[in-house]
């Protein structure tokens, strides 16, 4: 559905972290299938999905099965953040403040932001192969700057044309990969395509892990993108519409991926590989990919600055930021980007993904608590107000009963865990197969609803409040 501000919002967004009122909801909410479907199909994940197969020695059928159970199951947590925007009409981050309280949700604000400040640099350096790969005239790190600026500007300009730019996207993108899979199929490289690995249990699961944490990744921010929808949209309507553009845009992504490194001769990287497998359209598959990379990165950058946002205004209360603050941040953050990609791009993407590895341990129990608040406890049912008070209104400083239920569920993982850091013992005995993330949220999301209904006080001062939204 479409309300009369849809047709004067202004193209420049002047909200950042506050409150949307009605007067300025816009957008239909089939925009957010195009935003997730377009927004998927890009270098990055189609570089993930290729590791079912490189690193994990998994065969084409149990590659495609891993990645769609991935996928489908991690969905389902990513597209239940995105419903809860139209209800509370702030970003997710600052939402978080009514489960952790005013001061003990800002390690999860760190965390989403330094993850996604490294999603950022990531991606303008694959911007950068990627143009260098189309015009080797080109040096990788003019293409790192060319493809910052480009995300940069997309993501000073904002949510509206964000939108915009992934609802032409979607059909560009979605055709163009319809496209680069008939002709990888038409036109196979190699003897062992259907042959090549086969079915091992811990290569399944990780590729299943792989797939899911890519849907989680997005939970931080996913309802920064819904939450100028009109508050009477259905919780229904914003899950299906997320969660089809979401699973559908990078389970194909990553099944592409897949494909083109089965279709070539192995050890060959999986973007050249790309190349090679599209042939003759694998130049025009390169430019896609490329003004994807470029669109998609502003949401990485719009997350990370609305979560700097939050940070700064926890302490600075009285600070109304504008979209000037936001313009003047994501600057500062797009140089500091640069320099750091430009300086490591030859293996920055490894030691990103070995950092993001480490940062969804802690962002799993922040998942589970946060949605079991807003759909068991809370019921979408919260005091705006007391959301963005310095001492946090009823909600206070802390919750003991969240921190608790957090940092249990980031214990109960670490026997789980596979990263660069440490591998738990289970976890080696599995091949290294980390499925920290599901044991994280099995322990946690029970455990947070136990301990917040088993406090009568903490129950009082909840319902004691000023209920400004509801499901």
């Amino acid at each position: 559905m479409a309300t009369p501000a849809a047709s004067s919002a202004p193209l420049i967004e002047k909200h950042t972290i506050g409150y949307v009122p009605p007067e300025d909801r816009h957008g239909k909410v089939r925009d957010l299938f195009t935003l997730w479907f377009g927004g998927n199909i890009a270098p990055l994940p189609i570089v993930t999905g290729a590791l079912g197969v490189q690193l994990f020695h998994l065969n084409l059928v149990w590659g495609i099965v891993a990645i769609l159970v991935g996928h489908l199951v991690g969905g389902v947590l990513m597209a239940l953040h995105s419903a809860q925007g139209p209800q509370m009409g702030i970003p997710q981050m600052i939402q978080s403040r009514a489960q952790f309280g005013s001061l003990g949700a800002l390690l999860v604000v760190l965390i989403a932001g330094v993850m996604y400040i490294g999603f950022f640099a990531s991606n303008i350096v694959l911007a950068g192969k990627s143009l260098h790969g189309v015009a080797d005239s080109i040096p990788v790190p003019v293409g790192i700057v060319i493809g910052a600026l480009g995300s940069g500007i997309i993501g000073i300009i904002g949510y509206r044309f964000i939108h915009v730019l992934n609802r032409i996207g979607t059909w560009v993108l979605g055709i163009g990969i319809v496209v680069g899979f008939g002709y990888i199929f038409t036109h196979i490289q190699t003897d062992d395509f259907l042959t090549r690995g086969g079915f091992n249990l811990s290569g399944w699961l990780a590729t299943v892990s792989l797939a899911a944490l890519w849907q989680i990744a997005f939970a931080p921010y996913v309802s920064d993108y819904s939450r100028y929808l009109p508050a009477d949209v259905k919780v229904s309507s914003t899950f299906w519409t997320t969660y089809l553009g979401s699973a559908l845009g990078s389970s194909l992504a990553f099944i592409f991926g897949a494909v083109a490194v089965l279709a070539t001769p192995v050890g060959m990287d999986t973007m050249d590989a790309v190349k090679m497998a599209t042939g003759s359209i694998g130049p025009l598959m390169l430019v896609l990919f490329l003004l994807s990379v470029i669109s998609h990165n502003a949401l990485n950058l719009y997350g990370a600055v609305l979560s700097l946002i939050t940070l700064v205004q926890t302490f600075a209360y009285r600070w109304i930021p504008t979209a000037k603050s936001r313009a003047v941040i994501s600057i500062i953050v797009l140089l500091a980007c640069c320099f750091a990609a430009v300086g490591a791009s030859k293996d920055f993407i490894g030691h990103f993904v070995d950092m993001v590895l480490v940062l969804l341990v802690v962002l799993v129990p922040w998942t589970a608590i946060n949605l079991i608040d807003f759909y068991a406890i809370h019921k979408g049912k919260y005091d705006i107000q007391s959301i963005f008070q310095v001492d946090g209104g009823i909600y206070g400083r802390y919750n003991p009963q969240a921190l608790l239920a957090y940092a249990i569920g980031i214990a109960v993982q670490i026997p789980f865990m596979n990263t660069p850091l440490y591998v738990g013992p289970v976890s080696a005995h599995i091949n290294g197969a980390d499925l920290s993330w599901l044991v994280g949220l099995l322990v946690t999301s029970p455990l947070y609803f136990w301990l917040a209904n088993r406090d009568t006080s903490y129950r009082r001062r909840m319902m004691g409040g000023k209920l400004a939204s509801s499901v």
